[in-house]
């Protein structure tokens, strides 16, 4: 029996800003962004779109009818919570009209937690094998204006259904995990920004990656050449390729050329996105499979999942045969066709202009989903 990953999309808010323009307001060298960290673009979100704006427009278009009866289980992975007390993903269950006797919850840890819910899911789905559990990824990632990490926020989320029989990528049984108490990336309650260590956070991830990669490499008897493609989480696209070529030392130029190419690939969307912390893996997992038309049936693709502070994880997937029909490039398309470039006048306020949820207010904002109101600190959706 296998249990992977059946259906899966994502959602970007409807703003960006372009890199050049953000280089020259800010005095620095445009190489800078679009080369030294590998981004063109950032998404920008208004205040009247939250994780949960971003994670229901993920998934609306993955489910079904029959999904919404056969999902018992909803995982929101996020470390940019609403609540301190009440998951995101019971008001998730209600907007998009998943069955009643459901559980849901998030999970948190740093950008990892979206591989710890797809875990959580396979053990599930394993058990339960008639029944889907969706697992959604969503972030908002902000450092401040003009700070060191303003070039690489950004926005959005990713919906995975996982189930028996997935029409896209089955699981293999190969995990490797490892935990660091490191603070490399952290945000104190009560903190609007997280704290960097910017150094050590680069170093710890590529050491992560490293010591993931050997012991995959010992404990499941693999080699590079048994991979079709890695895919990294990318915070900023440069970082993912800085670990990779850490291990790409003794491959042939051939082999090199074709695995960082399929990197490229893989960072297409993200190139355009930023970072969107839980679900920056997995954007690049779509960007890889609808911008590669050669990877190969049952190929695998090896992913690295990354949470400062830290937990990594380095895990595998099989393609399925005709996986390319359900997956949903012109609607991702369609996504990026469809934004507002901003101005940085106008990003900057959109920036600043934040939701004052104990004030009493109604919004027009058209983007499903989106925060209709504020009532007594509650947050109302459009539906």
């Amino acid at each position: 029996m296998n249990v992977g990953i059946d259906k899966l999309s994502f959602f970007i808010p409807p703003y960006y800003i372009d890199m050049t323009e953000l280089a020259h307001a800010r005095g620095v060298d445009p190489a800078k962004f679009h080369i030294g960290i590998g981004q063109d673009q950032m998404a920008v979100s208004p205040k009247t779109q939250d994780i949960v704006t971003f994670a229901a427009n993920a998934a609306q278009h993955i489910l079904n009818a029959d999904d919404l009866a056969q999902i018992d289980m909803m995982i929101v992975a996020t470390e940019s919570g609403i609540d301190e007390s009440k998951a995101s993903a019971v008001v998730l269950h209600r907007l998009l009209g998943i069955q009643p006797f459901a559980r849901s919850f998030e999970i948190k840890e740093a950008c990892y937690g979206a591989t710890a819910g797809l875990q959580f899911a396979k053990d599930h789905v394993s058990l339960h094998p008639n029944k889907k559990v969706l697992v959604i990824a969503t972030d908002i990632a902000k450092y401040g204006l003009a700070s060191g990490g303003e070039p690489t926020q950004g926005a959005g989320a990713v919906a995975m259904l996982v189930s028996v029989e997935p029409k896209i990528l089955a699981f293999e049984n190969d995990n490797i995990m490892l935990t660091q108490d490191i603070y490399d990336f952290w945000r104190p309650v009560g903190y609007n920004f997280p704290l960097v260590d910017g150094q050590l956070s680069n170093e710890t991830y590529i050491q992560s990656f490293q010591k993931v990669w050997k012991e995959n490499i010992q404990k499941n008897h693999t080699s590079l050449s048994d991979y079709a493609a890695l895919v990294f989480h990318i915070p900023y696209t440069k970082m993912g390729k800085k670990a990779f070529n850490s291990i790409l030392e003794d491959v042939s130029e051939s082999e090199k050329k074709r695995f960082l190419t399929r990197y490229e690939q893989s960072t297409i969307y993200s190139r355009k996105t930023g970072n969107m912390y839980t679900g920056s893996l997995y954007l690049g997992l779509i960007s890889l499979l609808e911008n590669n038309e050669n990877l190969p049936t049952n190929g695998r693709v090896g992913l690295f999942s990354y949470g400062s502070g830290s937990v990594a994880e380095f895990f595998s997937m099989r393609l399925v045969e005709g996986y390319q029909q359900y997956l949903l490039p012109n609607v991702h398309k369609n996504l990026f066709d469809q934004r507002t470039k901003l101005s940085i006048d106008e990003y900057e306020h959109m920036f600043s202009d934040q939701l004052n949820i104990n004030a009493d207010n109604e919004f027009d904002d058209p983007t499903p989903y989106s925060i209709a109101k504020t009532i007594h600190t509650i947050r109302h959706y459009h539906e």
